[in-house]
């Protein structure tokens, strides 16, 4: 997938603590590396935003064998569920991983290089399938094996076309803002390094003074958020960071609400930014949709048209629907659709059992210019006294109306609406909700929560709810 010959004087990766590798650097690099991995393998990546992980990663894909990218604050228990799940001959670790003492005395080391080191399995060879090369947890599988399957194919064809929506070209430098084991993050390593643009590597996060401090040393011109990082970037007062040469904001991972949209576009728009709001899934290897940015305010709320060589339609039991404004299953083909999950090694020697199209889940209409927008889940949706109401759409009504962050979950018998609200506000926010859904009161309950839980992308953990 890979081929830097044509960038080879470029820098390809530049980090806080000096170090700074052209992409000759990196391939050679790679090239000792690949003397120990082999085309049929299966390999774990523990990743980090780091030069290390990024030559893991990048020697892998060229030598074609598979990596399972995960998080490399994994617990040590779910680490050992997966390798005994899907036995992986090696495993490419941060060398002062907490993982590194009790994974050494079963196992050999082979290579050690930046900061990062190779281990070796008692697994045999796997013989896996030539059109296999990355998997990736699943957004809601948290602490579960279940992975999806991508293919190079899949990879590149994304990457390519966020390459001519967002006009990446070697003159970009993104600053790593989310993970590599998310597909948002890996989807701006592979545009970037396809175009032979230096990616800015920090494991620090966006929160942190020592991170804007580097992006803008640096030259920052992008940066990638999921929602709750918006929110978070409006109450720092982003817009008053000295970045002169960022240029692009992305968003993606969950809608944000019309209200940051719209502040958000504004204020870039006024710095002669651009901020562009995007749709995808892990299970399209990572973009399906995107905003042009001239329509945001024009179409807020729309998660905008398919990115280029995809397309969408609604459907409702499987029958398509061509009028305007209907809402139904949102439905997405295109060359970036993976080949399907895996819960186990065997799941590994699937076919491709999407053929390139993907049902999302996601309940959606299409306007009259042909637009798109996400109305809620199919699955996030309870029957209330016999009404059919959107747990999605009741927090963004909440949202919209309070300035406290909100969580809704429940069953058929009552909505639950976790809030850090507290107080008197409590009852404010049930009295509001009975009201704006005609429901009465008893058909909600709000609890009070300090914070609401987040997963490392951003995304609601709602199954921890009732543990906080």
């Amino acid at each position: 997938m890979f081929d830097f010959s044509a960038y080879y004087d470029h820098v390809a990766c530049i980090t806080p603590q000096g170090e700074r590798l052209t992409y000759l650097q990196l391939q050679q690099e790679a090239d000792t590396l690949r003397r120990y991995l082999h085309s049929g393998n299966l390999s774990f990546i523990l990743c980090e935003n780091t030069v290390g992980s990024l030559l893991g990663y990048v020697a892998s894909l060229q030598s074609h064998e598979v990596c399972l990218l995960l998080n490399a604050g994994i617990s040590y228990e779910l680490l050992q569920t997966l390798i005994g799940c899907y036995q992986p001959v090696h495993i490419w670790l941060p060398a002062d991983s907490t993982h590194i003492t009790s994974l050494q005395p079963q196992y050999t080391g082979l290579y050690k290089s930046h900061n990062y080191c190779l281990l070796q399995t008692e697994n045999g060879t796997n013989g896996l399938p030539a059109d296999l090369a990355v998997l990736l947890t699943t957004s809601g599988s948290t602490g579960s094996p279940k992975l999806v399957r991508l293919s190079e194919r899949n990879l590149l064809s994304n990457a390519l076309s966020i390459c001519e929506y967002l006009h990446i070209d070697n003159q970009e430098r993104p600053v790593t803002s989310l993970p590599m084991y998310y597909s948002y993050g890996l989807s701006v390593v592979n545009s970037h390094l396809l175009k032979g643009a230096a990616l800015l590597l920090t494991t620090d996060s966006y929160i942190e003074r020592s991170f804007w401090d580097f992006a803008a040393t640096e030259n920052a011109t992008s940066f990638a958020g999921v929602p709750y990082t918006y929110e978070i970037l409006k109450k720092l007062k982003f817009f008053r960071f000295s970045l002169p040469c960022l240029k692009t904001l992305t968003q993606a991972g969950g809608k944000l609400s019309n209200e940051l949209i719209e502040y958000f576009s504004s204020n870039a728009a006024q710095q002669g930014k651009r901020f562009v709001v995007m749709y995808g899934q892990t299970e399209a290897t990572a973009r399906m949709s995107y905003l042009p940015p001239d329509k945001t305010l024009e179409k807020l709320g729309s998660v905008g048209i398919a990115i280029p060589g995809g397309k969408f339609w609604i459907e409702d039991d499987r029958q398509r629907i061509t009028s305007p404004n209907t809402e139904g299953e949102l439905v997405y083909q295109g060359a970036n659709v993976s080949l399907g999950y895996a819960s186990c090694k065997q799941d590994l020697f699937l076919g491709d059992e999407n053929q390139g199209i993907l049902h999302t889940g996601d309940i959606a209409y299409q306007d009259a210019d042909g637009y798109y927008y996400i109305v809620g889940r199919l699955k996030r949706f309870l029957k209330l006294y016999g009404n059919r109401v959107s747990l999605d759409y009741t927090e963004n009504l909440l949202l919209g109306h309070f300035e406290y962050d909100f969580a809704c979950v429940g069953t058929d018998n009552r909505m639950i609406i976790y809030t850090t609200a507290n107080g008197d506000i409590l009852s404010e926010i049930l009295a509001y909700l009975s009201s704006a859904t005609h429901l009465q009161r008893a058909a909600f309950e709000v609890r009070h929560i300090d914070t609401i839980p987040h997963s490392p992308s951003g995304k609601i953990l709602y199954n921890s709810l009732s543990n906080v």
